[in-house]
C-alpha cells in the first residue's frame, strides 16, 4: 500500500472509530428496545417482564449502554459492562447449547462482545459526547483535522 493511502487512512482512524461506534451503539441499544418495550420489528413484539433474571437486566444494559456507547459518553466504561454481558450471554444462553455460534445461534452476542471490547481499547474515536463536553473521550486523545479540512485563520 502506498505510503500516502497509509498516512491518508490513519489520518482518518478516528472519524472510522466514531462511525463504527454510532452503529454498533445504535444496533445494540435497538436490541434493548425491542426486549424492553417490544418496538422496532420484533416478530411477535413479546417483552421481557421486569427484573426478572437476566432477561432484563440485560435489556436494560442494551439499552443504556447501547446509547451511551452511541453518543459517545463513557465510551470505555458503558463498552466494558456491554461487552461483558455479552459474553455472559453466549456461555451461559448460547454455548450450552452447541459449540459453534453458527449452531447455537450465539452470532449477535460473540459480535456485539467482541465490537464493544474493541471500543474499550481504542476509545470513543472523534465525533463523541466527551469530546464536545471536553472530557477527552475517556483519555482519548482529541483527533484533528486533516490540514486540508482545518479550519484557516483570517
Amino acid at each position: 500500500m502506498p505510503d500516502s493511502l497509509v498516512a491518508t487512512l490513519n489520518r482518518y482512524q478516528p472519524y472510522a472509530i466514531g462511525g463504527f461506534r454510532i452503529v454498533v451503539g445504535f444496533l445494540f441499544a435497538c436490541h434493548g428496545a425491542a426486549s424492553l418495550f417490544g418496538l422496532l420489528g420484533t416478530a411477535d413484539n413479546a417483552t421481557v417482564d421486569a427484573w426478572t433474571w437476566p432477561g432484563w437486566f440485560a435489556a436494560v444494559i442494551q439499552l443504556v449502554g447501547g446509547t451511551l456507547v452511541m453518543l459517545g459518553l463513557g465510551t470505555r466504561a458503558a463498552a466494558f459492562v456491554s461487552s461483558g454481558s455479552m459474553a455472559y450471554a453466549y456461555f451461559k444462553v448460547h454455548q450450552p447449547e452447541a459449540l459453534f455460534p453458527l449452531e447455537n445461534s450465539g452470532e449477535a452476542s460473540a459480535m456485539f462482545c467482541w465490537a464493544l471490547l474493541l471500543l474499550v481499547f481504542t476509545g470513543p474515536g472523534a465525533p463523541a459526547l466527551d469530546n464536545l463536553l471536553g472530557r477527552g473521550g475517556d483519555s482519548t486523545p482529541r483527533a484533528t483535522l486533516p490540514r486540508e479540512h482545518a479550519p484557516t485563520s483570517r
